[in-house]
């Protein structure tokens, strides 16, 4: 007997968990591991399948018929993929999954986080999970290395903390790989932003107005980055640098640029790689002759060349920064080169980052979970010891409704960009209503071209 009792009902989660740990040792145990090393990767999955079945049907695991084939589906989860996490991974609606300790699993579905009745056994189990993806990845993850962000085989993004870090148990999140890629019009049916906002937005990329998003953590910055890059015309080379590459634009002419940081390793845990920085890619990245930069989020001394590249000849360019606050980031951008050997004025730097941004836009999540791009400015320039922005579109929030949705609205504020003859000296001509002071709808038909 397994413990369970002979013929017993399982219809609760946890205890479902605890049996797939029991039954999937009993699997492992029973694999020729002398055989392994010969066997073909679809040859070994049969023989794991016939020895999870065959332990299922046991008298002895008492396991009612309609649960056996499910916990086989789970236990090669368990062995080859994402464990309990499986059909999450799996499902598209899915584009993140967060998971806080063995009894609390979320998911977030169109921007809102939802719990599940997921469970693991307990914080072992999720700790075994998290060590096999993290060797999956190629890296270790252990008390001198308890925080791992990194990308899987199948380009799913993973970010794990472990104990000291995480004092109450291991947490993980997850990104699936065939999550949505979201494109500005689903922002729109999101209610992230108005149609005039989106007009706006789409002119100012083909027009090659360089970007700035700010946003606080988990706020949208990536996503909206990413709606935003899509709308670059296709005959422009571009260059993405992140941490952890998360963009997928869906295009040609794209190159795809990546750090490998601390503690990486061939995946066997013997071998170490000298970290290579998003400033040492950043300047790998400008030799391949790009049109455009986009940089997933600055963080430090990449700054600095950044800087250098948006005044001479990287128009158009776009990177996001967490931040609370649009004036926030630009000074989060001056901070971010201190220490780099960069030391110019400190109103020559200012004015430098004036130049090299004409769009600012923060995007917030909202405690409802929604995002919204809260804020659209010009920057105008650096005088006297201030970077002068003018808002053109702003969102003010209202509370919630009664069924927990946000409720505000978004304004144009009146203010006409001095970006606009530059724009429609491009072909990209508003309506003179645009700007009208007055209150938008977050309905409604959209009106964004796609530029090719």
């Amino acid at each position: 007997m397994i413990g369970f009792g002979p013929r017993v009902r399982i219809d609760d989660p946890k205890s479902f968990q605890k049996l797939k740990t029991v039954l999937e040792r009993r699997v492992v145990e029973a694999i020729d591991l002398s055989r392994v090393p010969a066997m073909a990767e679809g040859a070994l999955r049969e023989q794991v399948k016939a020895l999870a079945t065959h332990v299922c049907a046991s008298e002895s695991v008492g396991l009612p018929d309609e649960l056996r084939e499910p916990m086989v589906r789970e236990i090669l989860d368990e062995i080859y993929g994402y464990g309990p996490l499986a059909g999450l991974m799996n499902d598209p609606s899915v584009s993140d999954i967060l998971v806080n300790g063995p009894d609390d699993v979320s998911v977030e579905r169109d921007g809102v986080l939802e719990e599940t009745d997921v469970r693991f056994a307990d914080e072992a189990h999720l700790l075994q999970l998290i060590e096999r993806l993290v060797r999956r990845a190629g890296r270790r993850i252990n008390e001198r290395s308890p925080v791992v962000e990194a990308r899987l085989p199948d380009g799913s993004l993973l970010n794990a903390i472990i104990m000291p870090l995480a004092f109450r148990g291991p947490m993980l999140s997850l990104r699936p790989s065939g999550a949505k890629s979201l494109r500005l019009e689903d922002l729109l049916r999101r209610g992230t932003l108005a149609p005039e906002m989106a007009e706006f937005l789409t002119a100012a990329v083909g027009g090659r107005l360089s970007l700035l998003i700010s946003g606080g953590a988990g706020a949208g910055k990536t996503t909206l980055l990413g709606s935003l890059a899509r709308l670059i015309p296709e005959r422009e080379r571009i260059v993405t640098i992140e941490e952890t590459a998360e963009l997928n634009l869906e295009r040609s002419g794209v190159v795809s640029l990546e750090t490998r940081p601390a503690g990486a390793n061939s995946g066997n845990g013997a071998t170490s790689r000298v970290p290579v920085t998003l400033r040492e890619i950043l300047r790998s990245g400008l030799r391949m002759q790009p049109d455009r930069l986009i940089i997933g989020e600055a963080r430090g001394s990449e700054v600095v060349d950044l800087l250098h590249a948006m005044s001479t000849g990287h128009a158009g360019s776009m990177i996001t920064v967490n931040a609370i606050g649009t004036r926030d980031a630009l000074e989060r951008i001056e901070l971010m080169t201190v220490g780099t050997g960069f030391q110019p004025l400190l109103t020559g730097l200012q004015h430098q980052i004036a130049a090299a941004f004409q769009i600012l836009v923060h995007v917030n999540r909202l405690p409802t979970g929604e995002r919204k791009v809260v804020r659209i400015a010009e920057l105008c320039g650096y005088f006297d010891g201030s970077y002068v922005l003018e808002d053109i579109f702003v969102y003010r929030a209202a509370g919630t409704d009664d069924a927990g949705h946000a409720l505000g609205t978004f304004y144009a504020t009146g203010y006409e960009p001095v970006c606009v003859p530059q724009l429609a000296s491009l072909g990209h001509a508003f309506d003179g209503e645009l700007f009208a002071p007055r209150e938008l709808s977050a309905a409604g038909p959209t009106r964004v071209p796609v530029h090719n």
